[in-house]
């Protein structure tokens, strides 16, 4: 059952605390291309994060024996999925297998999406759409380590600027006891969960769903589900409107993915599951 007034407390000093971390200088000043400035980069990061409130305990228990991962940069440098048609999209991360199995895990969680429908006004259709484009509902939520990924990716020159503040907020994730440095298991990029949450996202819009007092979108199919919710109503989303191209509630899917032809695959597989 989502305990709501303990979940807008905790909201609260998530905001709190991300307000702050946005606040903070750039935390690294250097950048490089390949393995060999890595250390001395971390070196200096962890300077610069224990400034910003990361503690120490949290910087030796995740960065500590975190080694840069060149898969990740050849990863980065060969993403092609959203230069596909919307078909071929389509046929990639919503086949029909999809729809079938969507339609199921509906009815199976018919009560948990009623409850998280009624509290944020999303319909179950896209939260259930979400969760089989990006991970096949939770079976290929990613295997690699975030620290890992996340500091090889802030120490790379092409986007160091983002990473640098993904990797920060994934410290502060594990800070605040959502998760261990262990348990931070997500894909090539540093997206944690079965909805794929970059971390400074987790941060601001994950919830509770359980009640448990903890943030999983790993495990918890209540969390995953409630803060996927919150993340679209707190991006403007309209209760009751509707969500295909050309009407109000398309718009924020954009804030969830800025490829067009995820956007219109989105709507297109939320609305089949629907029928």
């Amino acid at each position: 059952m989502l305990n709501l007034s303990r979940t807008l407390k905790r909201m609260a000093g998530a905001v709190a605390l991300v307000a702050g971390l946005s606040a903070a200088p750039a935390l690294a000043q250097s950048c490089g291309n390949d393995a060999s400035g890595f250390n001395a980069w971390k070196q200096e990061f962890a300077q610069r994060a224990q400034a910003n409130g990361i503690s120490q305990r949290t910087l030796q228990a995740s960065l500590g024996s975190v080694t840069y991962n060149p898969k990740v940069i050849s990863l980065d440098r060969n993403q092609k999925s959203f230069r596909l048609s919307l078909d071929d999209f389509m046929a990639r991360r919503a086949p029909p297998s999809f729809v079938t199995k969507g339609k199921r895990i509906m009815r199976d969680n018919a009560s948990l999406l009623n409850n998280v429908e009624q509290r944020y006004g999303v319909p179950k259709e896209i939260l259930v759409a979400i969760w089989g484009m990006e991970t096949g509902f939770g079976a290929n939520s990613g295997d690699m380590s975030v620290m890992r990924s996340l500091a090889t990716l802030a120490y790379d020159c092409r986007r160091s600027d983002f990473f640098t503040a993904e990797l920060l907020a994934a410290l502060a994730i594990v800070q605040r006891g959502d998760k261990s440095p262990d348990q931070m298991v997500g894909a090539w990029a540093g997206e944690i969960g079965q909805t794929q949450f970059l971390a400074t996202n987790y941060l601001k819009y994950a919830v509770d769903g359980d009640g448990d007092g903890r943030r999983d979108l790993i495990r918890s199919k209540a969390d995953v589900l409630a803060s996927t919710a919150n993340f679209l109503r707190q991006h403007g989303w309209q209760p009751g409107a509707g969500y295909m191209e050309g009407e109000p509630n398309f718009a924020i899917l954009r804030d969830w993915n800025r490829a067009q032809v995820y956007q219109r695959a989105l709507a297109l597989f939320a609305s089949k599951l629907a029928s």
